[in-house]
């Protein structure tokens, strides 16, 4: 069953709407959350000239991109290293539309794994290996009423109880380089009408540990919805999204001594006004950029 959305009162959110169920909305339009995990362990981080951010750890075997001015839709692409100057472990992109919450997920767990070290950000997934298993990573989507598919030859795949989202896992041999620059890889997340269509969509390498992966996957099974503003809607999947509205908290209930001052007086207790909308004060956040 779908989670629906509930007007609930908070003048803290950054939105007017709420938008579920999850895997339904989009960016925020700022990569500053996803970012803060490694910038706040003082990773290196530069701009290239079109205004692309890398992003390295001290020792250069994680590194992260953030490409609003890349060449194609990923817009973040995360890699680990078990040589510095060797080929990538492991890959990660997210493309511009996935929601900012998902890739903040992602990177939050990156950031304590690297400070674990090697053997939790290298960590290989392996079947039947409890907290290695790949197995684990689809099973918070089970726990929300996602469905077991097999949409083809070779791959096993969950779907969102509204079939507007899935994940799938390709079996087989697959080739290393495609895995990190195509969305032939072995782990692929999306949502919208079908795989071929997503709206958005993030993919993972073979190597890619499970834990990384399940925290994305514990995020988007997160039954509570997320707050954007209804006016970007490029924030969310309009037309299959379902929007609540951010209510401004409302009065609060009267005292005891209230009730009984308002006896004593034989006049109703005095209730005080409601607080002014945040958002009727507040301008709203930039546009990303157009994409080239």
């Amino acid at each position: 069953m779908s989670h629906q959305p509930q007007p609930l009162h908070d003048i803290d959110i950054d939105g007017d709407v709420y938008v579920s169920p999850r895997h339904l909305a989009s960016t925020t339009g700022t990569g500053d959350p996803a970012l803060a995990p490694l910038l706040d362990l003082g990773w290196d981080h530069h701009y290239d000239e079109d205004s692309n951010l890398y992003v390295s750890a001290p020792d250069r075997r994680v590194r992260l991109g953030y490409l609003p001015e890349g060449e194609d839709d990923g817009l973040w692409r995360i890699n680990a290293y078990k040589d510095s100057f060797g080929p990538p472990a492991w890959g990660v992109c997210f493309n511009d539309r996935v929601p900012t919450e998902f890739v903040q997920a992602f990177t939050t767990l990156l950031a304590a794994a690297y400070e674990q070290g090697p053997d939790a950000y290298l960590a290989r997934p392996v079947t039947g290996i409890d907290e290695h298993d790949p197995f684990l990573a689809v099973v918070p989507l089970l726990k929300q009423g996602w469905e077991i598919d097999r949409p083809r030859w070779g791959v096993f795949a969950v779907q969102a109880p509204d079939g507007l989202a899935g994940m799938e896992f390709t079996t087989g041999d697959l080739d290393p380089e495609a895995e990190l620059t195509t969305r032939d890889a072995r782990w692929q997340l999306w949502a919208g009408k079908s795989i071929d269509r997503p709206v958005w969509y993030a993919t993972a390498s073979t190597d890619t540990p499970v834990a990384l992966l399940t925290a994305v996957t514990q995020c988007i099974a997160d039954p509570a919805p997320l707050p954007r503003w209804r006016q970007e809607t490029f924030s969310y999947i309009k037309g299959m999204a379902q929007l609540a509205p951010i209510l401004p908290p409302g009065p609060p209930a009267p005292t005891p001594l209230d009730v009984q001052r308002a006896v004593a007086s034989r006049r109703p207790a005095a209730l005080p006004a409601a607080s002014v909308p945040r958002w009727s004060t507040t301008s709203r956040p930039a546009l990303p950029s157009p994409r080239r």
